[in-house]
């Protein structure tokens, strides 16, 4: 039971240290917050849960019937070694004064569909969950499959924390945060994901 709670923890603070970093989804909670209100980001993360909850099940009941020790052991280096790279990119990530969205894809009406878009053709979306992402949710399985669904359920709910207070904030017409603020965010979130991808090469491989 200690490592179930284990992996919803670990789901907890992977989630946030990729919720943090400025991307497509982001943007689409801001852009969609001026015009739906604070409800936006929970809509936007229900389309981007949609789209990881098959994925999950892809892995949980497809790909793990194919997979042996050593297997499971590079998945793990590998998904580790990804999760150093993030941290380093995190790191090293500057935050956009503005929040522009001009770089950002043209939003659709319903923040639900802008969630699933802005997720399925995001590149780091995809490298990540078929690295660290897999990873960590086959070692959830392995445990068990509780343990896996709250993993997954911790990852949410740090998605759901943060694109709820980010569309509220801007509902209203403020920042959240400054933009100083959310650098050290994403630095202090980097050297977590450095620190937790080398345990997780060390310690799980």
């Amino acid at each position: 039971m200690l490592e179930t709670f284990e992996m919803l923890l670990i789901g907890l603070g992977v989630g946030f240290t990729g919720a943090v970093v400025p991307g497509p989804m982001l943007f689409a909670t801001i852009e969609t917050s001026f015009k739906k209100g604070w409800s936006a980001g929970p809509e936007v993360v229900l389309g981007h849960a949609l789209i990881e909850s098959v994925i999950t099940l892809l892995i949980i009941f497809g790909i793990s019937s194919f997979i042996n020790d050593d297997i499971f052991s590079i998945i793990s280096v590998v998904g580790g070694i990804a999760l150093v790279v993030f941290g380093i990119f995190t790191v090293k990530s500057p935050v956009n004064d503005q929040y522009s969205c001009s770089n950002s894809y043209e939003m659709l009406t319903s923040p639900i569909v802008s969630g699933v878009v802005t997720s399925a053709s995001n590149p780091y979306f995809w490298m990540w969950w078929f690295t660290a992402g897999s990873a960590l949710v086959l070692r959830g399985y392995e445990i068990g499959l509780i343990a896996a669904v709250f993993f997954i359920a911790g990852h949410w709910i740090a998605d759901l924390g943060w694109y709820s207070a980010v569309s509220l904030s801007f509902s209203r017409g403020k920042k959240l945060i400054s933009s100083g603020m959310h650098n050290w965010m994403m630095k202090i979130c980097g050297v977590f994901l450095i620190l937790f991808g080398l345990w997780f090469v060390i310690g799980w491989s």
